[in-house]
């Protein structure tokens, strides 16, 4: 972390970044050394809070031989700047690993490996600091700038000093939290029971390795990642694991080459232009674009339980698709203590039944974390759409009040508006080079015209031609 610089309303920061995570870093490695402004003789003073004392990227889910589901050009700057000093291979160069990297031929790297380079640029790149908590944020309409209160927090995580920095523009890049399904909510808190999201998985593998039978619900990677792991560890003809999900199948991710030319700047702004209410009827049907499961871990997982019934027995593994949770809650065993009961429903057999289990994943995803409490001394500024989330234009700025003259640009909190790529590590680099292309009035990062051989939508029909100006219409026009 470095100092604090004396900020004040006479020496604003350009640029205030709150969260760092892959998003915000992808802004901060972006914006090192960029000019402020066109003829600026100093470059962007940017400056960046995060309450967590270091980075790290979903700690709980860095499975050994858990692989991310982009190519590393995915890496927090090449798509934008691959001659930038923050590119994964020169990660690579710097720890003297490139020709291992080269005779490996990995397209897609481990979890672990994308954790440890973001970790090394968040230990050069100056302006982040860790274990400084974003209180509030106000407008100071007097200084036309924005107040961010914060507290420096000790490495107990204690609060140890109050702050005050004053920038032109704000990043919002808070990421996402776990999401609990309500009716699994009396579970999680009730506490005492080897409940946990996907999240914490890694923390608490022992305790569940040591139950008696597990139970992994839903249907996504993460849950399809843990299913593999835990029955890798339980031993033959008594794995004693059930997996469950709301999807009609264990469905592997749209990853067709056009399928994700959804995961371009070209359906990004398509999207953007769709009608609102269009837009929210598009997004729960993409589901496997972002939540299928990768080819590669659905053979894997065969290929596990075909190996346990090489012997003659079947595996004691129960995987059924199709399945909601009614209600949960946890009853007395009869020889051990407590434990847990699912109240089932199948959807297209319309049938129900009970199941009990000792433990319980939740592999139920995350959540846009909400920002309305940060942005409490900005809510009557702040314009919404019809549904009361915040609008967000194409530049990923909030649409706020006129009087307001600088912006908040938004980082995966803006799916409603942008489309099934927000969350994507793939857009990163190019959705940061947009915000610092609007935010500098410049082009520091010159962006491609187009990204996608799909063109997503037909171009608007030319207005008629008035008889005597111009070209007579042929009937070819009416098609054109």
């Amino acid at each position: 972390m470095t100092d604090q610089p004396a900020v004040t309303p006479d020496r604003p920061h350009d640029l205030v970044g709150i969260g760092i995570g892959p998003f915000n870093l992808s802004l901060a490695a972006l914006a090192h050394g960029v000019p402020a402004a066109p003829g600026h003789p100093h470059p962007l003073a940017a400056t960046f809070y995060e309450q967590n004392p270091a980075f790290h990227w979903h700690p709980g889910l860095l499975i050994d031989g858990a692989t991310l589901q982009v190519p590393f050009l995915a890496d927090l700057v090449t798509l934008a700047d691959p001659a930038s000093p923050w590119t994964f291979l020169n990660y690579l160069r710097a720890h003297d690993r490139l020709y291992p990297f080269y005779f490996a031929e990995r397209f897609h790297i481990e979890r672990t490996e994308y954790d440890a380079y973001c970790r090394w640029v968040s230990r050069q790149l100056p302006g982040l600091h860790f274990g400084h908590q974003v209180d509030a944020i106000r407008w100071n309409t007097d200084r036309h700038l924005f107040e961010v209160d914060f507290t420096q927090l000790d490495p107990a995580g204690e609060a140890e000093a109050l702050g005050r920095a004053y920038t032109r523009h704000i990043a919002l890049g808070v990421g996402t939290e776990p999401f609990v399904p309500e009716p699994l909510r009396p579970l999680t808190d009730a506490g005492g029971l080897p409940v946990i999201h996907s999240a914490d998985y890694l923390h608490h593998r022992q305790e569940l390795l040591d139950a008696g039978h597990i139970t992994v619900i839903g249907s996504g990677q993460s849950g399809a990642e843990i299913f593999l792991d835990l029955l890798r560890t339980r031993p033959h003809g008594a794995e004693k694991i059930h997996w469950l999900a709301r999807t009609p199948a264990f469905a592997p991710m749209e990853y067709s080459k056009l399928g994700l030319e959804h995961f371009t700047p070209d359906y990004t702004r398509y999207f953007h232009a769709l009608p609102e209410a269009v837009r929210d009827t598009l997004v729960p049907g993409q589901w496997q674009l972002h939540k299928g499961i990768d080819a590669d871990t659905i053979a894997a997982i065969h290929d596990e339980l075909y190996r346990r019934t090489l012997h003659g027995t079947w595996p004691d593994a129960t995987l059924t698709p199709g399945v909601t949770v009614r209600t949960a809650g946890r009853i007395a065993g009869r020889l051990s203590g407590t434990r847990i009961e699912l109240h089932l429903s199948h959807t297209q057999q319309a049938t129900r039944t009970r199941l009990t289990t000792d433990a319980v994943v939740l592999a139920t995803g995350y959540r846009e974390r909400p920002l309305d409490t940060l942005l409490a001394g900005l809510a009557p500024r702040i314009r919404r759409d019809a549904s009361g989330r915040p609008r967000i234009d194409e530049a990923f700025r909030l649409d706020l009040d006129p009087t307001v003259t600088g912006h908040i640009y938004v980082q995966n909190a803006e799916r409603h508006t942008h489309g099934v790529g927000a969350p994507d590590l793939g857009l990163a680099a190019w959705r940061s080079a947009t915000i610092l292309n609007d935010l500098t009035g410049t082009t520091p990062y010159p962006l491609p015209q187009r990204t996608a051989f799909t063109t997503f939508g037909l171009a608007p029909r030319p207005a008629p031609r008035v008889p005597g100006q111009g070209a007579a219409r042929s009937p070819q026009d009416e098609y054109r």
